[in-house]
């Protein structure tokens, strides 16, 4: 089973994206998306939500 951060950066490599244009898209730091993408922070709901509508999923199939 993945992680989430394993599902974010296969989600984002899928659409050819930098952690910088992903991090734009939902109102992000680059750093945030590197440190979700590593495990070493898990984003606050509101975040989730948007990176879950970014990538037409929902929160579940991402972060659960």
């Amino acid at each position: 089973m993945k992680s989430i951060g394993e599902k974010l950066a296969t989600l984002r490599n899928a659409r050819n994206l930098t952690q910088k244009e992903l991090g734009i898209a939902v109102g992000v730091s680059t750093a945030s998306i590197a440190m979700y993408e590593l495990n070493e922070r898990v984003p606050r709901d509101e975040i989730k939500k948007r990176i879950a509508d970014f990538f037409e999923k929902t929160v579940q199939e991402i972060f659960f």
